[in-house]
């Protein structure tokens, strides 16, 4: 354990995870606020999602330049990027260099899981339970835990536990290092962590099986496309790049053309996604058309351009058909960045299996058996996702005001108020909570750390004995997050978008499909109006 050897503690703020959030959220109630911090942390390091995920291919797909923290321009200058999309090595080791600069890691307790947060009527304060046995007591609660990593899904597999090879999640990947040379290798699940491990694991493995549950649209990163050079000129105009970046659609540095796609010709959309796919990445996806999410005329122009990329690609038509999409609009589950993924494919040692085709009977201690019979496998991969968003939350016993349990309050379905605060769970908030927009997550992490920091600031100045989420507020909130949802042609479509993933889980949006740019006026009008749609309390 990082940190104090103290065991009960008495502090202002008690943050839950050591990652973007947590970290960033540590920095600015401590170091900017003065408040007496601890961050609890249930893996062995800080990092979050990039202490937890070291699979074959684990980068991300958000350009580096805009992954990162902007609150410090000596950071933004000192810390040099190897370029276009850092592998995970590289990201763990910059949260590293910031918990070193900024000398966090003394508020840190690592290898602590929280158990319990229960919130005290009598006087107003919450109490965590840890699995180190500690209770630590705190005014404000505020979560970091992720959107993911810390809520990994493993489906029900009959006979799973009988397998008598290696078997691993992406998401719990050992540290030192699996050796895959020489072996059958299988993955399950082809979303956007099963698209960055196959093709590293196929040039690995002696032969690479891939279940495939359903196709995924992706886009070519194009790594080429940022080096050195062009992270030095954006290091030099970064006050420009983050000032579209925080007001943008989606936390990127660019926004769409302002043209309708249906007012193009079909030369001038197809001359627009050819410079986009050649660019790479998110642009494509959130540069192009302004309707291009939003009208499934225009969505299916840009899903046509990708299906007929993934049979140009493929060699075999049997096996380009099964990886192309049909079954929802191209962006309606999470766009996908990828490398040398349908290229993967067209080598002898790569065999797709459609489940759709042939379900998965069992795992045997021999392999999986389809419907097809029996592939024998040393080593399976389960690349099966993640009880997003709710999952870090409902693993932990959240308890606020008269005894209401967290998970008994969305047993529907997840309510929020702007993603940051909970009804009848006072003076707790939820960095990036269901509800809150997605895309860059980092552009959003820090908006909501410096909103909450302010929340406190003020409620702490006015002497306030509690600020809590107005049930009628989080009310209007979540009719606006469904109607955003609605808008939107390639919204949730089935996936963890709104919890369809996981079996049983109610399905609700999970984020916020409106605009960066709009989500950050929301919040900036709800401060400057004295928290309007918050219930605050004076001190008694």
């Amino acid at each position: 354990m990082t940190g104090s050897n103290r065991t009960d503690l008495d502090v202002d703020v008690v943050i839950v995870g050591a990652g973007f959030a947590g970290l960033y959220m540590l920095h600015r109630v401590r170091d900017v606020l003065g408040l007496r911090t601890v961050v609890i942390e249930a893996a062995d390091g800080v990092g979050g999602t990039w202490y937890l995920n070291r699979y074959p291919g684990a980068r991300c797909d958000s350009e580096s330049y805009v992954y990162c923290y902007s609150f410090s321009e000596e950071l933004l200058q000192e810390w040099e990027w190897s370029g276009k999309y850092p592998r995970q090595p590289e990201i763990l080791a910059y949260l590293e260099h910031v918990a070193d600069r900024f000398d966090l890691l003394r508020d840190v307790r690592l290898g602590t899981r929280v158990e319990a947060a229960r919130y005290q009527d009598a006087d107003g304060t919450w109490r965590v339970r840890t699995s180190a046995g500690d209770t630590v007591t705190a005014r404000f609660l505020v979560t970091g835990m992720g959107l993911l990593a810390a809520a990994p899904y493993t489906p029900d597999l009959p006979g799973l536990d009988t397998f008598a090879g290696e078997c691993h999640h992406t998401g719990r990947w050992p540290h030192e290092p699996v050796d895959l040379a020489g072996r059958r290798v299988g993955v399950i699940g082809t979303g956007s962590t099963g698209v960055q491990a196959i093709p590293v694991i196929a040039e690995q493995a002696a032969h690479l099986h891939v279940f495939q549950r359903s196709p995924q649209f992706t886009v070519p990163a194009r790594h080429h496309t940022v080096d050195r050079a062009v992270l030095a000129e954006i290091r030099a105009d970064y006050d420009a790049i983050w000032a579209k970046a925080k007001w943008s659609l989606s936390g990127f540095p660019w926004q769409h053309n302002g043209r309708s796609a249906l007012d193009a010709t079909p030369e001038e959309v197809r001359k627009t996604f050819e410079e986009l796919w050649d660019q790479g990445g998110f642009r494509f996806v959130f540069g192009s058309y302004r309707d291009l999410l939003t009208d499934i005329r225009a969505n299916d122009l840009a899903a046509d351009f990708v299906r007929e990329k993934i049979r140009e690609t493929v060699a075999d038509p049997d096996t380009a058909a099964k990886l192309t999409p049909t079954d929802h609009p191209f962006g309606g589950r999470r766009p996908i960045i990828d490398t040398d993924y349908f290229e993967t494919y067209n080598r002898d040692d790569v065999t797709l299996v459609d489940l759709r085709e042939s379900p998965i009977e069992e795992v045997t201690p021999r392999g999986i058996r389809t419907t097809a019979g029996e592939i024998e496998l040393d080593v399976l991969v389960l690349a099966t996702g993640f009880d997003a968003v709710t999952g870090p939350f409902t693993r932990i016993d959240i308890t606020g005001r008269d005894g209401l349990a967290l998970r008994d309050a969305w047993a529907d379905g997840p309510s929020t108020y702007l993603g940051l605060a909970v009804a009848g769970f006072p003076n707790m908030f939820t960095i990036t909570g269901p509800g809150a927009t997605f895309g860059n997550l980092p552009v959003s992490i820090e908006h909501h750390v410096e909103w909450i920091a302010t929340c406190i600031e003020d409620t702490l100045r006015r002497d306030l004995a509690v600020v809590e989420a107005g049930y009628e507020a989080q009310q209007r909130w979540a009719d606006h997050v469904q109607a955003q949802a609605e808008r939107i042609v390639a919204g949730p479509s089935g996936s963890w978008y709104d919890g369809a993933n996981i079996p049983g889980k109610a399905r609700r949006p999970l984020f916020f499909f409106g605009s960066f740019g709009l989500y950050r006026r929301t919040c900036e009008d709800v401060a400057a109006n004295g928290y309007e749609g918050f219930d605050r309390q004076p001190a008694v």
